[in-house]
C-alpha cells in the first residue's frame, strides 16, 4: 500500500495539485476540522458508497491517527481502486482545516 507524509500531502495542496482526499473518520470527528474539500465517508459506509468512487482516479484516505485509513485502503485497493494512506493522519496534519 503506498503511503505520503502529511507534510508531502501539504505541498501538494500548495501546488494546487487536483487530489481526492477521503476522510474516514466518524461525524464528531470530522465536526473538529477536516482537510479542505476533503469527502467525507465514515469507514462503516464505505463499503456501501464505494460507487461513488472513481476506479480512474487516485484517492487520498485519511482517519485519525492513520490505522482506520490504512483499513480503508487496504479495503478499497481490493475493489481495484488507486489510493495511498496518509500517515500519522489527522494527529500529524498541520495544514489548514474546515
Amino acid at each position: 500500500m503506498k503511503e505520503i507524509s502529511s507534510k508531502q500531502l501539504q505541498k501538494m495542496i500548495e501546488d494546487k495539485q487536483n487530489l481526492n482526499i477521503i476522510d474516514v473518520r466518524e461525524v464528531e470527528e470530522v465536526a473538529h476540522g477536516k482537510i479542505p474539500k476533503a469527502i467525507h465517508i465514515p469507514l462503516g459506509l464505505l463499503e456501501f458508497r464505494k460507487h461513488e468512487l472513481d476506479k480512474s482516479k487516485e484517492y487520498i484516505i485519511v482517519c485519525r491517527s492513520g490505522g482506520r485509513s490504512a483499513r480503508a485502503a487496504s479495503f478499497l485497493e481490493d475493489q481495484g481502486f488507486h489510493v495511498t494512506n496518509l500517515i500519522g493522519g489527522m494527529l500529524a496534519w498541520e495544514g489548514e482545516t474546515e
